[in-house]
């Protein structure tokens, strides 16, 4: 798998094929049995502490520390990755604006919504300005509404050019954002390029549809997410 910088990369296959699996040897969860692990440029196995710093992280299931408010859990994410004390409150600020958390920032965790538990959790993997970002399958469990404010918050991030690698069963979504594409198989990499180049490879005219060819079986459709105009 081949990302580049500045790239909003789609990971796609269907379950079980190794999406969160890979996710997880990238952050070190797991370790690779063989072969090489590079990224950033930085041996992942060799240099596990030096990656975990270039990289920001929002897991399909989330662990939220619910009696602290938005804000505080933010500063506490900044002070957890090294930042003082003044900027990991100014860090917040921001993001807590950027995530439209702006108003809740006061308001415990325990009272978020799943989609406002998603975007703090975004919002906490930026808080050290990372050089790449992990979202492990962000529109899963959330509805229709909540999905459209996590959409255009990635597309306003890719828009600002932070790298990020997206998995998902929404491949609607993946085709109206993302720059790159791979396609997972059973743990191996099918195919992948940007999402043009994918497209005229295999003569058609959506994701949805490279991943019909290269899986062989219609791509899950999610009925909640069907409306985006």
């Amino acid at each position: 798998m081949t990302i580049p910088r500045g790239a909003f990369y789609a990971f796609l296959g269907p379950n079980g094929a190794g999406k969160s699996t890979t996710i997880s040897l990238m952050t070190g969860t797991y370790a690779p049995d063989a072969g090489t692990l590079s990224i950033l440029g930085v041996d992942a196995r060799q240099h596990p502490i030096e990656v975990k710093k270039k990289l920001g992280v929002v897991p399909e299931e989330l662990s939220l520390f619910e009696r602290l408010t938005g804000r505080q859990y933010l500063v506490f994410s900044g002070r957890m990755h090294g930042l003082s004390g003044d900027d990991a409150a100014a860090r917040s600020e921001e993001l807590l604006s950027l995530t439209e958390l702006a108003s809740k920032g006061d308001t415990l965790v325990a009272e978020y919504s799943k989609g406002m538990r998603r975007r703090l959790a975004i919002a906490a993997a930026l808080i050290h300005a990372p050089e790449l970002v992990l979202l492990d399958e962000p529109f899963e469990g959330i509805d229709v509404l909540a999905a459209g404010v996590i959409r255009e918050l990635l597309a306003e991030l890719s828009r600002r050019g932070v790298t990020l690698l997206l998995t998902t069963h929404v491949l609607e979504i993946a085709d109206r954002l993302a720059t790159h594409a791979g396609v997972i198989r059973a743990g191996k990499l099918v195919d992948e390029g940007d999402v043009a180049s994918l497209k005229a490879r295999h003569s058609v005219d959506s994701l949805e549809h490279v991943f019909e060819k290269l899986i062989g079986v219609p791509a899950a459709r999610d009925a909640k997410l069907s409306f985006y105009t």
